[in-house]
């Protein structure tokens, strides 16, 4: 099916919002003046980023919505609530993600249900959540922050983690084939190691990205609404082939 340019997305929901590479894009498009709805736990960290975004940006609409991904019925509260304050959704950004999870059998249990639960149940609430509205509107653009993890099973503590990546990247796929003859767009991004606190989490990062530069590659990959992306560009997309192709036995010597 032919895929006209991307429209602007003015009126933007944001989820894991309150620091990392959720507020470094909701950074990014407030200086391009977008409208943001900003979601996470932390309201308090939500109002403070609110107020620089419209210091930084007067004019521009920003709303806050304290939510857990987890609880189904607050993702479809405060994403109805988003589009009261910015009178319509034009794209949500599923960002909202943990690395809790271990070995199997090593008493990480809870950790590894909390990763499951945010990163793919999660993931599906807020699917669930935005495509009812895109589809009352009739467009709309989803799209998923997942990992470049998810192209393969990992060990150790990244384990429960790839598998939530690679669980999210696949139904980003299936809903692209789902709307195809639609308007509404769905995107699946994979970020190589970014330099937050999340990448704390994992026990050997390799060639770790900057902030700010993850920040640009991914913001772009999403404007241009690519249905898939590693990200950024240089070295993951290039990386990307070898990473599915290698026999599991030389690739768990790098990537765990």
């Amino acid at each position: 099916m032919f895929r006209r340019q991307p429209p602007h997305r003015q009126r933007i929901l944001i989820t894991g919002a309150s620091a990392g590479l959720g507020a470094a894009m909701a950074r990014a498009w407030a200086a391009d003046g977008r409208d943001l709805a900003l979601c996470a736990r932390r309201l308090g960290e939500l109002e403070r980023l609110r107020d620089e975004l419209v210091a930084l940006r007067p004019g521009i609409t920003v709303s806050v919505h304290p939510v857990d991904v987890g609880d189904h019925a607050a993702v479809d509260a405060a994403f109805d609530d988003a589009v009261l304050a910015l009178g319509g959704l034009d794209r949500v950004v599923a960002n909202a993600g943990v690395a809790a999870s271990g070995s199997l059998g090593l008493d990480e249990a809870a950790g590894n249900r909390l990763t499951a639960q945010t990163n793919f149940v999660g993931v599906l609430h807020q699917a669930e959540a935005a495509l009812r509205i895109f589809r009352l509107a009739g467009a709309g653009h989803f799209a998923v922050i997942s990992s470049m993890s998810a192209l393969r099973g990992m060990a150790g503590a990244m384990s429960v983690y790839a598998a939530s990546k690679a669980g999210v990247s696949a139904l980003a796929e299936g809903l692209r084939s789902d709307l195809w003859d639609t308007d509404i767009r769905v995107s699946a991004i994979h970020p190589g190691y970014v330099d937050t606190s999340l990448a704390d989490a994992f026990p050997q990062p390799i060639l770790i990205s900057n902030l700010p530069r993850a920040t640009r590659a991914i913001v772009g990959a999403i404007d241009r609404e690519a249905p898939r992306a590693y990200v950024p560009a240089w070295p993951w997309a290039a990386l990307s082939v070898p990473m599915r192709l290698l026999p599991l036995g030389i690739y768990r010597r790098f990537a765990g």
